[in-house]
């Protein structure tokens, strides 16, 4: 896959060749990236670029700038390759000082042109040897994989009985390439959990044997390549995948990213979301059902609550109602209010019953 990434890098570098030999002021096409020209695929029900286009051209000194980076960035990439090295965005930007005029004034500036060469390219960063800083999320159940190892060798997991209190972790590059789904065992379905607090909890208490669950702590917002793991476990295990987070529009928003995808990288939900993915918990009906322990509402939440309303991931009747209610009551919960009621009441009761909800 590297190899044909580098392919495509080197056209966009043999094109602004042509260019100059040819007398022209160079120039490339990408796709407008704003959020006038994000528009919601109801068929697919993901983000999706759309047809509006920008031209960056060496006409301008910003434009010229920007050009001059993107050369300088496709040298590295293709060199970096050749070597089987990788770098991560902080480390590509620091690099950068050492390209005179072509540096970055802020890793901001490199992490949108590493985003604009996944757009003009459709290949995606890793395809490009570079890798985020964070780490990747957690995963604990009965699911067996075969993983590429850093030596080339192939390593069989089995993301329960191979691993340690913590699970699986996943790794920043998650492609067919790299990690193979080889048995799916006894797994009934696949949570992914917001916070640690509570993906230990779901351990501790054997929740994963208990149920058939897969458990995948998603670290708060997921990592892009948490999001492709999630993808590829449902589509490969046609397991039903289900989001538990917090009870407040930030959480719903994680749920949101997951199944539909985000604006940031409309460019390539189709490998990072999961339209069927549904939301399992904690809810405004929850405050409200299981008494739960809860915070005020602030006016930001308030705000980002009223946004939804219009935003088509939560168009269903199902959120409109929560919405509105959670705006009536004025409170959000966490995951953890659960422990009201002692540490098995998540796994014995709340579950069980968000569970036998959906028919699971």
């Amino acid at each position: 896959m590297s190899q044909a990434a580098i392919g495509q890098l080197e056209q966009i570098a043999n094109r602004i060749h042509r260019q100059l030999v040819g007398g022209h002021v160079p120039e490339m096409q990408i796709p407008t990236r704003s959020k006038s020209n994000i528009i919601f695929d109801e068929s697919q029900q993901v983000w999706k670029y759309g047809s509006a286009k920008t031209t960056r051209t060496a006409k301008k000194l910003d434009g010229a700038y920007m050009l001059l980076r993107t050369t300088y960035l496709l040298d590295f990439i293709r060199d970096m390759v050749g070597q089987q090295k990788s770098s991560t965005l902080r480390e590509l930007y620091y690099i950068s000082e050492g390209w005179e005029l072509g540096k970055f004034h802020s890793q901001d500036e490199s992490n949108k042109l590493i985003e604009d060469l996944e757009i003009v390219t459709s290949f995606q960063r890793e395809d490009f040897k570079i890798r985020p800083e964070e780490d990747g999320a957690k995963v604990l159940g009965n699911l067996t994989l075969t993983e590429i190892n850093r030596k080339g060798k192939q390593m069989r997991i089995n993301c329960r009985d191979d691993v340690g209190d913590t699970g699986y972790g996943i790794p920043y590059n998650v492609e067919p390439e790299k990690i193979t789904f080889d048995n799916f065992g006894d797994a009934r379905c696949i949570i992914a959990i917001e916070t640690g607090g509570m993906f230990d909890r779901l351990i501790e208490n054997g929740f994963d044997e208990t149920h058939g669950a897969i458990l995948v702590h998603i670290k708060g917002q997921p990592a892009r390549s948490t999001r492709q793991f999630l993808q590829r476990l449902q589509q490969e295990s046609g397991l039903p995948l289900l989001v538990f987070t917090d009870a407040d529009p930030w959480s719903y928003r994680i749920y949101g990213s997951i199944a539909y995808g985000a604006i940031k990288t409309a460019h390539i939900s189709h490998v990072l979301a999961t339209p069927s993915a549904r939301y399992l918990g904690v809810t405004p009906s929850d405050i409200s059902n299981y008494d739960l322990p809860h915070d005020n509402l602030n006016e930001r939440d308030r705000q980002a609550l009223k946004s939804m309303r219009s935003d088509p991931r939560f168009a269903e009747d199902y959120w409109s109602s929560e919405i509105e209610l959670q705006l009536e009551l004025g409170l959000k919960a966490e995951q953890q209010a659960l422990a009201k009621y002692g540490l098995d009441f998540v796994t014995d009761t709340y579950l069980p019953e968000k569970l036998a909800e959906i028919g699971l």
